[in-house]
């Protein structure tokens, strides 16, 4: 068990690009990280890594190693989580997870002590941030992600829809006056979302009728977290595109009001993303079906 232990900290290591990050990955000190890679590599009778001031490269032998070990130490993983979930045991060892620094925050953060109560064999780690991160270079087990998804490498399970609407304050609807058409957008401030696919200041709008409107939005405000848009429309500074779990109190205490009611944009998702493994850990699975039950999606 320890020489696969080892294998995959190699792995963790290859995949995060440092013994340190690794290390931090796996709650292990980086000195004990370089320890138990030392032991493999005389275990194996070869070297593993290449180490530079900068960085570590595999050696031949490292990547023949990386590409026929990975799949037994996922097998070995997929194996044990399979028993002690037939023998009864309870969910176990670290579950580090990424998500929305907005959606986390409101929704999933106050659900989190029942999920731990449920699972008291079980560590958490939670990262939260609206930038995306690159999970297994990261060494997260499993990400929250807002929107379509569109990375090929992973494997999403669907949490919620994420209906949006778009929303302005009554002050500043007061001011400026209503749009009543989406081509009426053009002459308002509009507060722009800075994501992962760049600057978002395209807005495709739907009717009743199914019938697509893309207008092209300006502002003088744009951010990368919602939670500044937000602040923004509030305060009256202009119109915000918004999903509809982030501004549902403000809307029903009447701080801010849907415009263009009639149109809307696409609904998306809300999904739970993993590394494409072919077994996924159990504590990984538990947290997924947590999840799905929480916001009512059939598993």
């Amino acid at each position: 068990m320890d020489r696969i232990g080892d294998i995959a900290l190699f792995l963790r290591v290859l995949d995060t690009g440092s013994i340190s990050a690794a290390a931090r990955s796996l709650d292990l000190s980086p000195a004990l990280a370089s320890q138990r890679l030392k032991r493999l590599e005389d275990a194996l009778g070869v070297r593993l890594l290449h180490r530079t001031t900068r960085r570590l490269h595999p050696t031949p032998e490292g990547l023949r190693l990386a590409g026929e070990g990975r799949a037994l130490v996922e097998a070995l993983d997929g194996l044990a989580g399979s028993l002690r979930e037939s023998g009864g045991q309870t969910v176990g060892g670290t579950l580090r997870v990424t998500m929305s620094a907005s959606f986390g925050r409101q929704h999933i953060s106050p659900r989190l002590p029942r999920f731990l109560a449920a699972h008291p064999g079980l560590q958490l780690s939670v990262h939260m941030s609206d930038e995306q991160v690159d999970l297994v270079r990261e060494g997260f087990d499993l990400a929250i992600r807002i929107g379509d998804l569109d990375d090929s490498q992973l494997v999403g399970r669907r949490i919620a829809p994420n209906p949006r609407v778009l929303v302005a304050s009554p002050d500043y609807l007061a001011r400026r006056g209503t749009p009543l058409v989406p081509d009426d957008l053009t002459a308002h401030d509009c507060l722009i979302l800075v994501g992962s696919r760049g600057r978002q200041d395209r807005w495709q709008l739907l009717d009743d009728t199914g019938s697509d409107s893309t207008v092209t939005v300006t502002g003088s405000l744009e951010s990368n977290l919602g939670e500044v848009l937000r602040d923004a429309a509030l305060a009256g500074a202009g119109v915000a595109m918004h999903a509809t779990w982030h501004v549902a109190d403000d809307l029903r205490a009447g701080r801010l009001v849907r415009v263009l009611p009639s149109h809307a944009p696409p609904v998306t998702g809300i999904h739970a993303v993993m590394p494409d493994r072919i077994f996924v850990p159990q504590r990984t699975r538990a947290f997924v079906a947590f999840l799905q039950s929480e916001f009512g999606v059939p598993q």
